[in-house]
């Protein structure tokens, strides 16, 4: 559902997963590769893209597993979020890492503006599964997930034992609370 990309090469068997995030996410990839390096023929590369964008990504080899993920997620053509579609705090937080953000201390959304509706309602599906109070909010002309206020912190003590260093900014909108909000999070659920 976030930013990883399954591809079928045209005359090929089976899918890959590419993973692709801007250089500044490097330690982020590098923790993707080692959930996946037993897929990987090689490790993550830097690539230059247009301009003076810095890409860091890696692909894993072609397998079967990945290409039944393939048939689920892009079987219409277009990337969909399959109706079985199960989840635990881990997905969850990698699906935060890559999609979620923070503006203000009210507002914490998935970047789902990439779905139809119906995927939207299945996102909003999976996270109550979780008792996270979650609704849709325009944004331009899409939608995107915004967690209700009073979901806030259910979110995030689930998801703050799984999210890396790196990646903990998105938990608050500044360095300083980021801190305090991660290190409350983790006493709370220590209690």
């Amino acid at each position: 559902m976030g930013d990883g990309h399954l591809r079928m090469v045209p005359g090929r068997r089976n899918a890959f997963l590419e993973v692709n995030h801007s250089f500044a996410q490097k330690e982020y990839v590098n923790w993707k590769y080692q959930m996946l390096k037993s897929l990987c023929m090689s490790g993550p590369v830097l690539r230059k893209g247009n301009g003076k964008r810095k890409a860091y990504r890696f692909t894993t080899r072609q397998h079967k597993e990945i290409s039944e993920y393939f048939a689920q997620f892009y079987g219409t053509g277009q990337k969909k979020i399959p109706r079985t579609l199960v989840s635990d705090p881990v997905i969850l937080a990698v699906w935060f890492m890559d999609d979620g953000s923070r503006c203000r201390a009210q507002d914490v959304y998935f970047n789902t503006q990439q779905f139809d509706l119906e995927d939207q309602t299945t996102c909003l599906s999976l996270l109550s599964s979780f008792g996270i109070d979650a609704s849709l909010n325009r944004d331009k002309e899409y939608w995107r997930v915004r967690i209700k206020t009073s979901s806030i912190h259910n979110l995030f003590s689930i998801i703050a034992p799984h999210i890396i260093p790196s990646m903990a900014y998105k938990l608050g909108y500044d360095p300083v609370e980021t801190c305090s909000i991660r290190s409350g999070v983790v006493q709370n659920m220590n209690s």
